[in-house]
């Protein structure tokens, strides 16, 4: 069954406005880069010039990257690219911003607020304004255009119901329930933390945890035990009449948030640029975030397993 064209129009305008938006967040990036190229560095970074630079070229670049991925959600041109490389960045775009978007109401409801790991410290309002509309476009942007633009082009992967999947070996559901036991391990070590756990933190940092931060643990947390859950019913073909678009989406988003916030995160923990340091005993950061790249490109593999085995079944 076709996309209805107003579905398609829609697509247009959330992919126009995600690059619109993020353009904000890239201007105020090199920005950022330009002053510090002149000397200017705030001192709340604890970075030294090299490693502002660094740090800023990349977001740059992953900016760059975010409108170009808007702009190919919206015109005709984004259906000519390969599946792959649009499918990777369009999985870590997503996973990086999307599943953010519960996490931004509730922070706003409750008056959260408190830079994370990696955020710029102590900003002007100008680019506190810039970085928060250009993120949250790009990911109303991406929640609106992507689902549209995947169900036009790749439309076995949302039709049907779980109770028509194919069944699975049991060497490969062996291999994907190892992956869901470490989505559903993290859900429950981040929710843990979330509630106010501290065993596996560095006592040095307790009580600098802020309500932001424990709503940030507990948001990740609940994607990653969304994501097991979810991904255990396509491993399971369960329940037979849930429509498959709903898990296939939630996975998708799950296995991204998994591995691009881990990648990040474990960057972060293994670099430690100026004087950046975890919440948790560095041993246990970088174990968590590889675990959590790990746990989210095995949740994507169920996503591509259980559409290849639609893509086959339609084909017979």
């Amino acid at each position: 069954m076709p996309v209805h064209p107003r579905w398609s129009a829609v697509r247009k305008v959330a992919g126009y406005g995600a690059a619109s938006t993020l353009s904000l967040y890239l201007i105020v990036k090199v920005a950022l880069v330009a002053a510090a190229l002149l000397g200017i560095v705030p001192a709340q970074s604890g970075m030294d010039t090299t490693e502002w630079v660094t740090l800023n070229a990349i977001t740059v670049v992953m900016s760059l990257v975010g409108v170009a991925l808007g702009l190919a959600l919206a015109q005709r041109w984004g259906r000519l690219i390969p599946g792959p490389p649009l499918l990777f960045f369009a999985w870590v775009g997503a996973g990086f911003l999307v599943p953010m978007i519960p996490y931004g109401i509730v922070s706003v409801l409750l008056g959260a607020g408190g830079a994370q790991a990696g955020d710029d410290a102590a900003m002007p309002g100008w680019e506190t304004i810039g970085i928060g509309v250009g993120f949250t476009g790009m990911a109303v942007g991406l929640a609106v255009a992507l689902p549209i633009y995947l169900r036009e082009r790749w439309p076995q992967a949302f039709l049907g119901r779980l109770g028509e999947l194919p069944g699975t070996s049991r060497g490969a559901r062996l291999f994907l329930l190892i992956g869901l036991m470490m989505s559903a391990g993290l859900g429950l070590l981040w929710g843990y933390w979330a509630l106010g756990g501290r065993l596996g933190l560095d006592p040095t940092h307790i009580g600098r945890e802020t309500l932001d931060s424990l709503l940030m643990r507990g948001n990740w947390g609940a994607w990653a035990l969304l994501g097991a859950g979810c991904g255990w019913s396509l491993v399971a073909a369960r329940p037979s009449r849930l429509p498959l678009r709903v898990p296939m989406a939630l996975v998708f988003l799950a296995s991204g948030s998994l591995f691009a916030w881990g990648g990040w995160k474990l960057l972060w923990a293994i670099v430690r640029p100026g004087d950046f340091a975890t919440s948790e005993y560095p041993v246990v950061a970088v174990m968590e975030h590889a675990l959590s790249v790990c746990a989210g490109l095995v949740l994507m593999a169920v996503v591509l397993r259980t559409y290849r085995a639609q893509a086959a079944d339609s084909a017979e």
